[in-house]
């Protein structure tokens, strides 16, 4: 086992295990874990020795809150900072989850909001315990959230209710969680790390060159629908002007005063 403090990695018979470790901060992404959880997944995938990954959160009260903003690195490695300036961190890390060769399977063991709910739309699979919230708040926050990730909530959700989720910013809960999509099955929470052992266990069994191969067949049918790219660059010019936005920074103001936004459309 490896424990890089904020992420701890773990193989056992082909079954990787990540386990998103800053429980006091509800597993909040940092651009450290990230940049981890990127440089973990993209050895295993080199290794050939992990044939499914569990991606977890540590405790028992949240997968992660989200992207903590707050949170840069102040004495980053040489790799690590080459890494994040190649690429954002939240992106960087997403897409070494969606491009690991075999499967991934999201246990949401707790609340899962905004760029961690994005993480977990981008695993294969997902089973949350039945007691779990989770929610996209950009809305909420003042801002639009980029393509890719709206893409990738199209992808798994579908339009009408992709839509439902970012316009509205609200937490699902319960039943409401598997209905919208958010997860394919929900179990009693004290089932919750069986019922995915379980499942990470069957799917190892599986053929390794089937299951990459299905995997990368689902991948390209997935990314057939993408944007032309007039279209992509204007979304860049609309994301980049929710950030720069009085009302980003009112919602996350209101986030921190846990008191309701006051915005005024600028």
């Amino acid at each position: 086992m490896e424990d890089t403090e904020v992420l701890i990695s773990e193989v056992r018979d082909c079954i990787g295990t990540i386990t998103l470790s800053r429980p006091a901060q509800r597993n909040a992404l940092t651009p450290e874990m990230l940049v981890r959880l990127h440089q973990t997944l993209t050895a295993w995938a080199l290794s050939g020795d992990v044939r499914v990954v569990v991606i977890r959160g540590a405790g028992d009260k949240a997968f992660s809150a989200g992207y903590d903003i707050r949170s840069i690195p102040t004495n980053p490695t040489p790799e690590m900072e080459a890494l994040m300036s190649q690429s954002n961190p939240l992106e960087l890390g997403l897409r070494a989850v969606k491009n690991f060769p075999y499967p991934v399977i999201a246990m949401v063991n707790g609340a899962c909001f905004g760029g961690a709910l994005n993480l977990a739309m981008c695993c294969d699979l997902r089973v949350g315990a039945d007691d779990i919230s989770i929610g996209m708040p950009p809305a909420k926050l003042g801002l639009v959230y980029p393509a890719e990730g709206v893409a990738q909530f199209v992808s798994v959700l579908g339009i009408a209710k992709a839509r439902e989720v970012f316009l509205t910013g609200k937490a699902y809960r319960g039943a409401e969680v598997a209905e919208m999509g958010l997860v394919d099955r929900l179990v009693p929470r004290t089932q919750l790390e069986a019922a995915v052992s379980a499942l990470a266990s069957e799917i190892a069994g599986n053929a390794p060159l089937a299951l990459k191969g299905l995997k990368r067949v689902l991948h390209l049918v997935e990314a057939a629908a993408t944007l032309a790219p007039e279209a992509a660059a204007e979304v860049q010019v609309l994301v980049a002007a929710s950030f720069a936005s009085s009302d980003a920074l009112e919602g996350q103001m209101a986030f921190l005063e846990k008191r309701a936004p006051r915005f005024v459309g600028r």
